[in-house]
């Protein structure tokens, strides 16, 4: 039997109502075209068939880029049913079949395969949602036991400067520094980007982007 504590309950919750009561494109973190991550990915120089996991993928216009640059090994996984349900509904079926579509919780996997080995680990926005410190711990474990030697990591959320609250909830803030402390000596970085975003009502949200690729097991 499947247990999800009390957190997990109420982000999903949180989530699934967020996106069944707004239009994807009105959304505060949606992208037309996703460039900065796609830059970030071009930069790896991934095989086509590399393991590709986007974490909290929501809705994301990502998946698209990704299928349309011929990536084949793709796995979009969200706390929110209803997200990942709309990304395959936009999708034509011939590339939504292409995407491998599982509902989990990032920070306490129940339906990722444990033995999964992925060669880019690809978030933008979950991490600084995890305000907690177990659940900081849970998302860096899952990292961790997912990502293989060599394998790349892209993080992506709001600035020291960005704003503290997002869809009504706490966020936490990171510089390029504070990321990599977060990930440990495992992880070297590579590269990082302030970005600012602009939303689609007009707001300015700073990001920071980060790439780095794991030296150690």
């Amino acid at each position: 039997m499947k247990v999800y504590d009390k957190s997990h309950i109420n982000n999903k919750e949180h989530w699934n109502k967020v996106y069944s009561s707004n239009n994807m494109n009105s959304l505060g973190w949606y992208e037309e075209i996703p460039k900065p991550s796609l830059d970030f990915i071009s930069e790896c120089g991934l095989d086509k068939n590399a393991v590709i996991l986007d974490v909290g993928s929501g809705a994301t216009t990502l998946i698209d880029g990704l299928i349309q640059q011929g990536y084949r090994n793709i796995i979009a996984t969200d706390i929110s049913t209803i997200a990942l349900e709309k990304s395959k509904t936009r999708l034509s079926q011939e590339n939504s079949e292409l995407v491998k579509w599982i509902v989990d919780d990032i920070t306490n996997t129940q339906n990722l395969d444990n033995t999964l080995k992925v060669d880019l680990w690809h978030d933008r926005t979950v991490l600084h949602f995890l305000t907690e410190k177990k659940q900081q711990a849970g998302y860096r474990a899952t990292l961790k036991r997912f990502v293989k030697k060599g394998g790349y990591v892209i993080i992506a959320v709001f600035s020291l400067e960005g704003a503290n609250k997002c869809s009504g909830l706490d966020v936490v803030n990171y510089d390029h520094k504070m990321i990599t402390e977060f990930l440990g000596n495992d992880f070297g970085l590579i590269k990082y980007l302030n970005h600012l975003y602009i939303t689609p009502s007009g707001s300015k949200r700073p990001y920071v982007y980060t790439l780095f690729r794991r030296e150690n097991i």
